[in-house]
């Protein structure tokens, strides 16, 4: 992985990050459904029912926003590796030695 370009792994990394919470956020409204099933209220039950799209709903808007951030990184880093790249060499300071 020495060679591989480094947007193309902070992608891949991002796509990793953003499976896993959305596993998370998925684990967890499950949670609030079964939670929702045993109340024994109808507020109660409501109330765990809407945790549990709410927990989706942020879960999934927080895994975007990584994801977007992701490739915006990635990006910056590709674009300023081609600028690097089509930029003249930068001459060096010529040392004078005192006569």
């Amino acid at each position: 992985m020495a060679d591989a370009d480094l947007d193309a792994f902070i992608r891949k990394a991002a796509k990793q990050n953003y499976k896993s919470l959305i596993a998370a956020a998925k684990a967890r409204r499950d949670r609030y459904l079964k939670l929702a099933a045993a109340a024994k209220g109808k507020d109660a039950r409501e109330r765990y029912r809407l945790l549990a799209k709410t927990t989706l709903l942020q879960g999934t808007v927080a895994a975007k926003r990584l994801q977007v951030a992701a490739d915006n990184a990635a990006d910056s880093y590709a674009r300023s590796m081609r600028n690097a790249i089509s930029a003249p060499p930068a001459k060096q300071a010529v040392k004078k030695t005192p006569a």
